[in-house]
């Protein structure tokens, strides 16, 4: 488990795609489990570790993840995350088709469909709908893929793989959304570079950064990115 940042409050770390950030039906151990653990052997802590999700990646998704330390900035960053004020997540993404242009805002409506997993575009006044909002950019094209980076203006489930892949562009790995194939890992190119917040606690901005997955792919199409 690598950690990204940590102090009295907060720690974040960077999750490898297939691990849970949360206990689920599989009963796998989740990573928050494993930051627990942590935290208890670093510090010697007697007795039970408090720790508070704060927000989730899903499980075929690699990056950072937040977490907080006490009740007081599990509490606050909670209300940033619902508001989605003072904290902004950048992603990127590795498509199997550039977008038709190179940078864009994408809004739609998307309805969840809770015994698939799985989310679509739906038409505007469709039932239970919601509004989704992220932009895009070009980072970097390859012979056969293509990086994107993309800021979330709204957080819904699977908003990202479903908004990319209703633009022609899946996510590759991502069979669940039109990808050709699945990658040899399991987990698909989709990954939370970089978390920036206010400090629920200090008021400081913070700027967490996860390393991409030791990938060829990922390695050639981030070489020249700053």
């Amino acid at each position: 488990m690598q950690v990204l940042y940590e102090d009295n409050h907060i720690i974040a770390v960077s999750k490898t795609c297939n691990e849970i950030v949360q206990g689920d039906k599989t009963g796998d151990t989740p990573l928050s489990e494993l930051v627990k653990a942590y935290i208890k052997q670093q510090y010697n802590k007697p007795g039970e570790v408090f720790l508070g999700v704060t927000h989730r990646l899903d499980r075929p998704t690699s990056g950072v993840v937040l977490f907080a330390r006490t009740s007081k900035a599990l509490a606050r960053l909670n209300d940033m995350f619902k508001s989605h004020e003072q904290i902004r997540k950048t992603y990127w993404a590795i498509v199997e088709r550039a977008p038709r242009e190179a940078e864009g805002r994408l809004e739609n409506m998307l309805v969840r469909n809770e015994k698939l997993n799985k989310s679509f575009v739906a038409k505007p006044g469709a039932k239970d709908a919601k509004q989704a909002i992220l932009t895009y950019k070009t980072l970097a094209r390859g012979d056969h893929y293509t990086l994107l980076e993309i800021n979330l203006q709204t957080g819904r489930h699977h908003q990202i793989r479903c908004q990319l892949a209703a633009i022609g562009c899946p996510i590759k790995g991502d069979l669940k959304y039109g990808a050709k194939r699945s990658n040899p890992d399991g987990g698909i190119c989709l990954h939370a570079r970089q978390i920036a917040f206010v400090h629920p606690v200090s008021h400081e901005d913070i700027c967490i950064t996860a390393p991409v997955p030791e990938d060829n792919l990922w390695n050639a199409l981030t070489s020249n990115i700053s």
